[in-house]
Parts: structure tokens; C-alpha cells; sequence
């Protein structure tokens, strides 16, 4: 059979008797829920008692143990919905006990509130900018503090899985502070070249690999600046851009700390499915780590590739990717656009294309025509896929 599952926030569920059950008759059996997560600003329309939470930065909605944080970088406690010490503990005894599986979703390297604590352990473009919602995971500090992350959810919590967001580097693209950087016209390739890190710890992995960092950044500026002040595409791809072998070191730099983390972090799962996050791009960054899937090494249970915005290139996404990886897919489909009634129909032809799970993303944000498009894609079997 198809696992079908949903996202939800645990302000959702806490302070609501009705919610656990309202979202097991939607039919999904599993619920990917937020455990540690970034600032948001969240409608809630089934809760009796708020209807928007306005999360100012990133928390941590687990038990916090002040004594187990050692590092420079601590999760901030949330102070928003209804108060509650252990959130995520209260909203998972509350779906176990509707009879539904919940997964511990968790978002490792991006919070603006720990960026601005500590700006030198954040990405840094070629101009020497710091992105302070985004981490940088080669830095020994954010790696230490996201296997914590882990770690203390792992400890706390009888939890079957992990789904892991944001395990790498987050770049150029953030959607945020009244975002205004899309009017400039910088083209895939050159988002690309703005989400290059060159904080001091990738400037020395790099230089390990053979790369000079100086010359790096002065052509990335050079080449910006060019789409920026002179309309001259910056390339098509990193690969282009900065020649293959130096992208090639990017790559390899990324894969390493990646790949790296996601191990440790299996390490410490004590056999709970890892669930990732990722896009087969290694140019990539953001929230879904990009990665080449066919020769990614770390212990992963599955792959959760997104699937929002076009059909025809979330199709092709999920087909290319069971084409090069034997590693299961899980297909993370969105109600919150519109044609969210395709949703039914958008399942069924993902896993005809190697699909082996579905989320939903997301319980708490549907109107009820949405969650009603879930509720029937939930209720596909498998022959019916």
C-alpha cells in the first residue's frame, strides 16, 4: 500500500481536543510533524482558540533541556499559541493515541534569530555579505548544534522517523522581510552564484580542494555584477559559470558536509527512518538539500522531493529521480495552490512514476475544499495508483 501522510504544526494540535481526530479522517495515516522550525506566520482556521500565530523566529517545540546545550548556537523556546513546555511531546501523545504515525519534522540550519546571534557562523556570499537566516553546515558550531537538535528529540521521544529539512546550506532565494531582490533580473545561474558560501570554514574546505577562494570570489562578483549593471548572462549553470572543475569542488564540498551530517545523524536515529529532504541538483540550496541522488553516501530510508508548482515538472522530477536511485520517494504534493482539486489525480500519476509515499502538505493551512482533495487522494489503494 501507498503511504499517504500529512504535515502539521503542533499549534495546530495543542490546545484543540478535535484536532487529532479531525486529521486522521482525513484518511492519511502518518503525520509529518514540526519539532524544531523556522519563523512563519500561520493561519489556523480549526482552532477553538486562535486564528493566526505569528511565530517571530525560529524554536525549538520540544522539551528544551537547557543543560544538554553546550554550544554557542541554543534553540530559542517558542512564545506563541497556546503555552505549553513541551509542545511537540503533548501534540504527539494526541496523534498516537488517534491511532496516527508521527514523524519528527526538523529544520537543522535555518533561523534568522541564531544567524544574528552569531553572524560568523552563517553563509557568506562572494561579497562578504552574511545571510543570517541560513546556517552554514561546514562550520563545526552549527554541526555540533544540529546533531543536538537531533539528539534531544531523539532522547525525549518515541518518534518512528526523522524528516529532515534544511540540512544544508540555504542560499540567495528566501522568502521574507518584504523580500525585494527578484526586480534585479539575476537568472537562475546567477541566484546560483549569490548562494555560494565563502564564509572561513568553505573558503578552507575549498581551498583543500585545490580552488583559490580569492580568485572564486572575485569572479562570482564579477559575473553578478555583470547581470546585475549589464545585462550579460552570468551562464546557464555553476558549471559554466566558474568552469567545471572549480564547480566540481563546490559539489564536492557540499556532498561532504551533507552526507557527513546526514551519517551522524543516522548515528544518533537509533534505527528510526531518515527521511531527506533533497532535489538531484547539487547547484541547488535551500530548504531541500541539492545533491546527486544517484551517488549521495549516507544512510537514507527515503527521499521527499517537492512537487509543487508545475505538474508536468513534478512528474518528470519523480521519474528522472526512480530512474537513478533505488532509494524510495516520498512525492510532497501542496493543497495550498490553486488547482488543488487535481490533487487526487496528481497522486496517482507520482506514483505511477516511482512514487512509493505521499504528504500532503499541509492539515492546519487547508480550507475545507483542500483537505476534502486530500481525503480523496488518501482514499487511492494501491492498484487504484
Amino acid at each position: 500500500m501507498v503511504r499517504h501522510g500529512t504535515f502539521a504544526y503542533t499549534w495546530d494540535i495543542v490546545g484543540d481536543p478535535a484536532a487529532a481526530e479531525r486529521i486522521a479522517g482525513l484518511g492519511v495515516s502518518t503525520v509529518t510533524l514540526q519539532a524544531a522550525y523556522h519563523s512563519v506566520r500561520a493561519t489556523t482556521p480549526w482552532h477553538p482558540r486562535h486564528r493566526v500565530v505569528q511565530a517571530d523566529h525560529a524554536a525549538a517545540y520540544f522539551r528544551l533541556r537547557p543543560e544538554r546545550w553546550r554550544g554557542r548556537l541554543r534553540p530559542y523556546p517558542p512564545g506563541w499559541g497556546v503555552p505549553d513546555e513541551d509542545r511537540f511531546g503533548t501534540a504527539l501523545a494526541a496523534l498516537t493515541e488517534a491511532g496516527l504515525r508521527a514523524e519528527a519534522w526538523l529544520v537543522l540550519t535555518h533561523s534568522s534569530v541564531l544567524g544574528r546571534d552569531a553572524p560568523d557562523l552563517t553563509v557568506r556570499n562572494a561579497y562578504g555579505e552574511s545571510y543570517p537566516y541560513a546556517l552554514c553546515p561546514a562550520q563545526p558550531a552549527v554541526h555540533d548544534y544540529a546533531l543536538t537538535v537531533v539528539r534531544e528529540v531523539c532522547e525525549q521521544y518515541d518518534v518512528p522517523a526523522l524528516m529532515l529539512e534544511a540540512c544544508g546550506w540555504l542560499g540567495m532565494d528566501h522568502v521574507g522581510h518584504h523580500e525585494k531582490t527578484s526586480g534585479a533580473g539575476l537568472s537562475a545561474c546567477g541566484r546560483a552564484l549569490m548562494s555560494l558560501c565563502l564564509c572561513p570554514a568553505c573558503r578552507t574546505a575549498l581551498a583543500g580542494r585545490g580552488v583559490d577562494t580569492g580568485e572564486l570570489a572575485r569572479d562570482v562578483r564579477a559575473a553578478v555584477d555583470g547581470e546585475l549593471q549589464r545585462d550579460v548572462p552570468a551562464g546557464t549553470s555553476l558549471d559554466e559559470a566558474l568552469g567545471r572543475e572549480r564547480a566540481q569542488a563546490v559539489y564536492d564540498h557540499r556532498d561532504q558536509v551533507i552526507s557527513g551530517l546526514v551519517r551522524a545523524v543516522a548515528e544518533l536515529a537509533g534505527g528510526r527512518e531518515l527521511l531527506l529532504m533533497a532535489t538531484d541538483d547539487p547547484q541547488v540550496t535551500g530548504p531541500d538539500v541539492g545533491i546527486d541522488l544517484a551517488g549521495f553516501d549516507a544512510p537514507v530510508d527515503a527521499y521527499v522531493l517537492k512537487c509543487w508548482g508545475s505538474e508536468e515538472a513534478a512528474l518528470a522530477q519523480v521519474k528522472a529521480a526512480a530512474s537513478r536511485t533505488e532509494i524510495p520517494l516520498v512525492a510532497n504534493l501542496t493543497v495550498l495552490e490553486d488547482g488543488h482539486a487535481r490533487i487526487p489525480a496528481l497522486a496517482a500519476d507520482l506514483v505511477a512514476e516511482g512514487a512509493r509515499q505521499l504528504r500532503y502538505y499541509h492539515a492546519g493551512l487547508g480550507s475545507p475544499a483542500r483537505l476534502a482533495s486530500v481525503r480523496a487522494a488518501a482514499r487511492m489503494k494501491e492498484r487504484e495508483c
